[in-house]
């Protein structure tokens, strides 16, 4: 190549390179004003709405249930967006709601024994689809933190046979006692340390009851939200045999009589603590046997997830996700004086905050290159099912999908000066968030919370585990306006006093003005991946990498197909078996 070849094509790469800055500017300057529909009013109006008392908590199934879809979907044509489940914004989740009573549970041994009163001294259920579940003269095993993970080297039902056995279970991982960073992740918790995980590691071990021990700090929360978690009917996903994998019982006991428990097998709690954080812990049979049971009232039920799809304007069949969960625990009719439980921060909140976002993206001109899935989930407060069974029945390709934003509990705490990235680290999202921050001189930070583990607490979780990136933040506590720890202040009394309590409620008193900074943050971070040519990535050595490595690879074959789910595979079924397919 001469000089002048080489002069032309540097010509060349500068023109370029101009003509892309400059449209990368006219494509900011066009999401800056389209965020200013982002608005205060707007977003608490509809707080307002969902966790108004009419709505009774919002509870799947309920009459509340009802109210809540068709508040949605009028705001979904309002918003012009698209029927995304086979010409409906419904695509329906088939749930079973059991509903126990006369729940049981006492200990023995020789002589002596104790019983457990629901509600005050435990709490236990079954998943199981059956009318009553038993457990009878059931030998008890401390298995520490009821953990099996090769990954890790560790197995805390080494050398034990569960069949027939009810495991004794701590909260949280062993790191979160030590700190040790050699221990899974130190303080941070992993998907171990969930309960969720503790009470399918005991089913897959053979166990016929699982119970663990409640204590506030691993935990992340006091024995009341324990207890009204537990309080009314619980949904599962409808399942054809009946959950019959999973164990008789599951629940909860408090640590005073899990202390009187172990006291009753003649040894000491803390002891037993103190070795379960130790690598090469084996399981203790405790010598006393437990029984119990639980009498279920069993119906079958539809839940709709609802889903609202804004078309792409060059790749509509790429998607980006927004995503909140619309349900909460409904009314407690046990309870005396306020029984509703009105979510409004979890998570009228959240499924506002989409609502919003949506009004911004109708403005957004002259569209986004990839489609906007906006996804309202149902029962995730029955264990994340409505965003489950969306992974197992998506809408649009998982391959295809390059990000999920997820809006949930947006405690309105003011102006801040920071955003919390629950999971900070996880993915190349988090890069496009900072500089979305960096405009409104903002940085962001780490959870503070990490040994709650929230980032498996929520449902972008089931979307990670199939490889899709995931965003999810919390309100930023480095408050602009108030006092050092004023915002960290706020953030602890809304959890010690209204999360999954009946005073959740919605006041005129709410300072939301950094909650529409934070939804405008998300909105600048989706449009810039609807509109951009690149995948996101997670992180090297991020537990969710090789899933999407994989997809990615599923994807490559199919590009320059359709991506629809219809044009690829055929129509997909409903719950209900009626055809559904997403439909740009």
């Amino acid at each position: 190549m001469n000089r002048f070849d080489q002069g032309i094509r540097s010509a060349l790469i500068a023109v370029s390179l101009v003509a892309a800055v400059g449209a990368f500017n006219a494509d900011a300057k066009m999401r800056k004003r389209a965020s200013q529909a982002i608005t205060a009013a707007v977003f608490t109006a509809h707080v307002e709405g969902l966790a108004s008392d009419d709505l009774a908590g919002r509870s799947p199934g309920s009459d509340g249930e009802r109210k809540t879809i068709e508040y949605l979907e009028k705001e979904f044509l309002e918003l012009g967006l698209q029927p995304a489940a086979g010409g409906d914004f419904r695509q329906d989740v088939a749930l079973v709601e059991i509903a126990g009573s006369g729940q049981a549970l006492s200990f023995r041994k020789g002589g002596g024994g104790m019983s457990l009163a629901q509600g005050d001294d435990m709490v236990i259920g079954s998943r199981r689809v059956q009318p009553a579940a038993t457990i009878v003269d059931s030998e008890m095993v401390f298995v520490g933190y009821g953990i099996r993970a090769p990954d890790y080297g560790w197995d805390d039902y080494a050398g034990i046979d569960m069949r027939g056995k009810t495991a004794l279970i701590l909260v949280n991982d062993p790191g979160f006692v030590t700190g040790d960073e050699s221990l899974f992740r130190g303080r941070a918790m992993t998907y171990h340390g969930r309960w969720t995980y503790k009470f399918e590691e005991a089913s897959r071990q053979g166990a016929a009851a699982a119970i663990i021990v409640h204590e506030t700090a691993p935990a992340s929360y006091d024995w009341e939200v324990v207890r009204n978690s537990w309080s009314g009917p619980q949904f599962y996903l409808d399942s054809a045999d009946g959950n019959a994998d999973r164990t008789q019982l599951e629940g909860w006991i408090t640590e005073s009589r899990a202390r009187q428990l172990v006291e009753l097998a003649g040894l000491d709690f803390d002891a037993l603590k103190a070795a379960a954080v130790q690598r090469g812990f084996r399981p203790v049979p405790l010598g006393v046997t437990a029984s119990g049971g639980v009498r279920n009232t069993i119906r079958h039920k539809r839940s709709p997830n609802i889903a609202g799809l804004m078309p792409g304007k060059d790749r509509p069949d790429e998607y980006i996700v927004y995503m909140g969960h619309w349900d909460h625990l409904g009314v407690d009719d046990g309870t005396e004086g306020d029984r509703i439980y009105n979510g409004a921060v979890d998570n009228a909140t959240g499924v506002a905050g989409m609502l919003t976002i949506a009004r911004a993206y109708r403005d957004l001109l002259p569209g986004a290159s990839r489609s906007v899935l906006f996804l309202a989930v149902t029962a995730e407060e029955s264990g994340l099912l409505g965003s489950e069974y969306y992974v197992e029945h998506p809408l649009a390709p998982l391959e295809k999908t390059a990000a999920v934003i997820n809006i949930d509990a947006l405690v309105p705490l003011g102006r801040a000066r920071d955003i919390e990235v629950v999971g900070y680290g996880a993915s190349e999202l988090e890069d496009l968030l900072a500089d979305a921050a960096k405009v409104q001189k903002r940085s962001l930070t780490p959870d503070r919370r990490s040994e709650a583990g929230y980032f498996y607490r929520s449902d972008h979780f089931n979307f990670a585990k199939v490889g899709v990136p995931a965003l999810y933040v919390k309100s930023g506590t480095q408050l602009r306006d108030r006092p050092e720890g004023a915002g960290q202040a706020l953030l602890d009394d809304y959890y010690a006093q209204r999360y999954h309590k009946s005073g959740d409620e919605y006041s005129e008193d709410w300072d939301v003005r950094g909650t529409v900074e934070d939804l405008r943050l998300l909105f600048e971070v989706g449009a810039r991946v609807a509109s951009e040519d690149a995948w996101p990535e997670w992180r090297a050595g991020n537990e969710f990498r090789p899933a999407r490595e994989k997809s990615a690879k599923s994807r490559a074959r199919r590009q320059g197909r359709l991506g629809l789910r219809a044009a690829a595979q055929g129509p997909r079924q409903q719950a209900d078996g009626r055809e559904q397919q997403v439909r740009p």
